[in-house]
């Protein structure tokens, strides 16, 4: 695999190459505690890219989202959003920059309404989508639009929990675990709806345990094995290197 700090220095001076990569993570750590979790992290996403990060439970693929929008301890290396440097900058102003974090637990405010909950979080650039466009985007959360976060099924607050960070103009979506406990209908809802926000030219990072679900999907996939990125595998070579895959994955 080449070393991709070294692809980032060699594109730096070149303008076009930069503003190909939305997101460029270069030699980072992150610190829980006294704890050393990533261990000099290296990749990219391409701007309108569907990248995952798969590995075991443990291997520090939500630690790589959290640490790209500064939700740990203390991290040092390199994290580009967009060209802008954003290792030093507090989560609030990652998050302006274009980034949005859909985490594994939702984070639904369970005394809102739908409506409520889709319209409590700032809007941080423009371009997000309007109320009109997310209810033709998810019919479900327009019918259930009244309703408090207690009264949504599992399905429709993740579904509520990714809508809420496409109304803030988020181009960047970070998405952790989003099938989760997840019956196969709603999984496979959600895999048409993430095809749907790709061609729309979002830019994805998908962590998922499901690896059929994340299979279809991605452009490439980064394995993560003991805060590293391992392997990276593009999707044209994914068939030929399952069983690679097999053994990072324990399938």
């Amino acid at each position: 695999m080449p070393d991709q700090r070294t692809l980032a220095s060699q594109a730096s001076p070149a303008p076009a190459a930069a503003a190909e990569d939305l997101l460029s993570v270069a030699d980072l750590h992150a610190y829980y505690g006294e704890s050393h979790v990533l261990y000099g992290v290296d990749f990219t996403v391409r701007r309108g890219e569907l990248v995952t990060l798969l590995g075991r439970n443990g291997s520090g693929r939500t630690t790589i989202l959290k640490s790209v929008l500064g939700l740990v301890g203390r991290r040092s290396g390199s994290v580009r959003v967009a060209g802008r440097e954003a290792i030093n900058l507090p989560p609030h102003r990652i998050a302006r920059l274009g980034v949005g974090y859909c985490p594994e637990e939702r984070g639904i405010f369970s005394r809102l309404t739908v409506e409520e909950n889709l319209l409590l979080p700032p809007v941080v650039k423009d371009g997000g989508m309007s109320l009109d466009e997310i209810y033709a985007l998810f019919a479900n959360l327009l019918e259930r639009r009244k309703n408090i976060g207690t009264r949504l099924s599992g399905g429709e607050q993740q579904m509520l929990a990714m809508a809420r960070i496409l109304r803030t103009g988020a181009d960047l979506l970070l998405l952790d675990e989003i099938t989760e406990g997840l019956a196969p209908v709603i999984v496979q809802s959600l895999g048409r709806l993430i095809r749907q926000l790709k061609v729309r030219g979002y830019t994805i990072v998908l962590v998922e345990q499901n690896f059929h679900f994340a299979a279809d999907l991605a452009d490439r996939h980064y394995v993560v094995d003991r805060g590293r990125i391992a392997e990276m595998i593009p999707k044209e070579k994914l068939a030929q290197s399952q069983e690679l895959l097999n053994g990072y994955l324990g399938v």
